[in-house]
């Protein structure tokens, strides 16, 4: 699925939005303990410490997309493809909080320093990412950074995303909708997003619990189909 880039004028914010998300991802790992790394994550069948070896490999393949696009060199994502980032998922995860704290940390303050310098031609840069452009690697970054902090259960839960990355997110996960649905979402404070054609499914709740059932996360408050008794539509892969 192509995603669209931020436009210029938005490019600023988006930046901002990052270093927030750094920022709040910072102050959770801030009290972590040993413990809570081999804990459970809100991902079936991963720990803690498998989210941030993610986060970490990402951050670093985020860096490297970038800093390639800008010599004008185009590779792969992860060197090694998905085995090789897989493999450092399952040995990165076991590591202790402080290592992880500390690398996570190096990560965010290298691509907060790569996305202050970045041109406003930078932006448009091709990467091989998705076949797509600089900008799209940031909000994939973005993304990423903001789900998966919620996936960490450390205390950020879905419900603090904001109305901005709602926005960016339904329009990510609008392929998630099944063939031959026109899924409406419909929120108490009148916001609405429709998605996809064909038959109409409305699906009421929070703007962001909305979110988190469409990014295939539990959502805080419960959502449901507008037709009593009828089940949420199954969703597509993640795209």
């Amino acid at each position: 699925m192509t995603v669209a880039e931020p436009v210029r004028s938005t490019r600023v914010e988006l930046v901002t939005a990052i270093r927030r998300a750094h920022t709040e991802l910072g102050a959770v790992l801030g009290p972590l303990t040993d413990a809570q790394v081999t804990a459970p994550s809100r991902l079936p069948g991963w720990s803690r410490g498998h989210v941030l070896a993610h986060l970490a490999g990402l951050g670093s393949a985020v860096t490297r997309q970038v800093e390639h696009a800008r010599r004008g060199e185009g590779v792969e994502l992860y060197q090694g493809g998905r085995p090789a980032r897989d493999a450092a998922i399952e040995a990165g995860a076991p590591a202790s909080a402080a290592h992880h704290v500390r690398t996570l940390r190096q990560r965010m303050a290298r691509i907060d320093t790569l996305l202050a310098g970045l041109t406003p031609a930078d932006w448009d840069l091709p990467v091989r990412f998705r076949d797509g452009v600089v900008a799209a690697m940031v909000l994939a970054w973005w993304r990423e950074v903001e789900i998966h902090l919620t996936d960490l259960d450390l205390g950020r839960g879905s419900d603090g995303w904001s109305q901005e990355f709602c926005d960016h997110a339904i329009e990510f996960l609008a392929a998630r909708v099944p063939a031959g649905t026109l899924l409406v979402l419909e929120s108490p404070d009148g916001w609405v997003r429709e998605l996809g054609a064909g038959d109409r499914r409305v699906v009421r709740g929070a703007r962001t619990d909305l979110v988190a059932w469409l990014a295939g996360r539990e959502p805080v408050r419960p959502v449901r189909f507008a037709d009593d008794g009828a089940g949420l539509p199954l969703l597509g892969s993640w795209p």
